[in-house]
């Protein structure tokens, strides 16, 4: 990886464009400005400076892409499973062609490490691989007999739909959803968070660029409120996949139920890391610094609370907090840098906020809990200790290097503390015992459970939490399961006579 000076000179090159014309919106293959003219600054969390402007759309730039998307279904969904397969490891082989182009600009303006956004440039390029390869099983289903009958089932795509995406890793977070959804034979209108859009506009270039037809793939740009309910609402968007925050969630479910939008939510969390006195605890300290400081512990599988056996809780927690104190905190584009910037001043406020919480309601800052340096939206990786799980700093989504360590005496109380929150999507578990682990994650009120490791994902394997934290499930088939229509042919095998009414 190249030294600082480096990195900066080849973002400079990469971010002119972007700076010339803006990023616009693209629909049925064109670049496009908002239909109304308007626009908005996109900054850097490094220093708060500009970048470049980008569309700031309404419900008629929404309407224009819904109507693109609409035209553009039907030749897509015709074509053979085959065909998608090679255009999509096509697109696959462009995401790593410019790899290092989008984890400069991503990092950059997003403020996540580049060591950590070259991966994910490299994971959506991984995203791609696997869809592209069970694009031509999409739509196969099943042979089911009963007597003097065979059932067939199959799946077809469900036409177009919206795609909406948060600021934190987001060009990884779009492939993941946007992948599956062409594999399946549907089409697209992508709206990217406005604090994060440049790489979204990057994404469906390379994509048009390695053949996909215009009009499959349409991205627009803006606010929520203003381009996203207007998607969220259009009736020729026949599902929505969201992933952000619950309360967003919540309004999204309430907008596509006039029209009876299917909808799929990857929304918050407030993940247990449950460490007991038999674990490899050198190995669960590692991975437990790992899941919330990596990624500026801005993602929602982070394991933000820290549930510990009370008999090793002071030494661990010390441990933690070394290790905390020992991270370190800069610049994204320089690759020392493990911590980079959060997202935007307002979000800075938000995770400063919670600081404050903390020491009025009694715990102990063991590292970190202040804002590093004047310009830009740095925080300390912290560590709360001396912490209960009636605190809101251990119920509520921080979203931030921000780690709560709370005490457990035995296996009931550290499963009844685990579960007492609205939130169900992650949980990690450290323990040697092997019949513990089998009861815990039976127990364990959480969509995804890793025993004796960090979240390492397995494509193939299903995505989602409960409660508060969504609906639905990624990953392999399972985002079949949303993006396409199940039908079902019933055969009569007897050729019996018709039942008559009557006599």
């Amino acid at each position: 990886m190249s030294n600082l000076e480096t990195n900066l000179a080849a973002w400079r090159r990469h971010l002119t464009r972007w700076q010339k014309s803006g990023v616009q919106n693209h629909i049925a293959g064109q670049n496009l400005p908002a239909r109304s003219g308007a626009s908005f600054a996109n900054t850097t969390p490094v220093d708060n400076s500009w970048l470049c402007d980008v569309a700031r759309s309404g419900p008629e730039d929404i309407d224009a892409a819904a109507r693109a998307a609409r035209d553009a279904f039907a030749p897509w969904a015709a074509l053979p499973g085959k065909q998608r397969r090679d255009l999509l490891h096509a697109i696959a082989d462009a995401i790593e062609a410019r790899a290092e182009e989008i984890a400069l600009l991503e990092a950059m303006d997003t403020g996540q490490s580049l060591r950590f956004m070259a991966k994910a440039a490299l994971r959506g390029a991984a995203n791609f691989r696997f869809y592209a390869d069970k694009a031509p099983e999409a739509r196969d289903g099943k042979s089911l007999f009963a007597p003097d009958q065979t059932n067939i089932t199959s799946r077809v795509p469900l036409g177009p739909v919206g795609v909406i995406t948060p600021w934190n890793t987001p060009f990884m977070l779009s492939t993941w959803k946007i992948a599956p959804a062409l594999a399946a034979g549907c089409t697209i209108v992508h709206k990217p968070a406005e604090l994060s859009p440049i790489t979204a506009a990057l994404l469906v270039e390379i994509a048009e660029a390695a053949g996909l037809p215009p009009g499959v793939w349409n991205v627009v740009n803006g606010m929520g409120e203003e381009a996203g309910r207007a998607l969220t609402e259009h009736p020729l968007i026949r599902a929505i996949a969201f992933v952000g925050e619950s309360a967003t969630g919540s309004l999204i479910m309430a907008q596509g139920a006039p029209t009876l939008k299917r909808v799929h939510l990857e929304l918050g969390g407030k993940n247990p890391v449950i460490v007991f006195a038999d674990a490899d605890l050198d190995r669960a300290a590692e991975a437990t610094v790992f899941m919330i400081y990596s990624l500026n512990g801005e993602r929602c599988t982070s394991s933000s609370r820290l549930l510990v056996e009370a008999s090793i809780h002071d030494a661990f927690t010390t441990k933690i907090a070394e290790k905390a104190a020992g991270i370190r905190v800069g610049h994204p584009l320089d690759p020392a840098t493990v911590i980079g910037p959060l997202i935007a001043p307002e979000h800075q406020a938000k995770v400063l906020y919670y600081f404050d919480r903390a020491r009025a309601e009694g715990a102990t800052i063991a590292t970190g809990g202040h804002k590093i340096g004047d310009a830009g939206c740095y925080v300390a990786p912290t560590l709360f200790t001396n912490a209960t799980n009636d605190m809101a700093i251990a119920r509520e989504e921080i979203f931030g290097p921000v780690l709560t360590a709370i005490p457990f005496a035995d296996e009931a109380q550290a499963l009844s503390i685990a579960n007492d929150t609205p939130y169900g999507l992650a949980a990690y578990l450290w323990t040697n015992d092997l019949t513990r682990a089998m009861r815990m994650t039976d127990a364990l009120q959480a969509g995804m459970i890793w025993v004796n490791s960090e979240n390492r994902r397995h494509l193939p394997t299903p995505f989602g939490g409960m409660g508060a934290s969504g609906l639905g499930r990624d990953g392999g088939d399972w985002s079949f399961d949303f993006y396409m229509e199940t039908k079902n042919v019933a055969f009569d095998t007897a050729g019996a006579t018709a039942p008559k009414l009557g006599g």
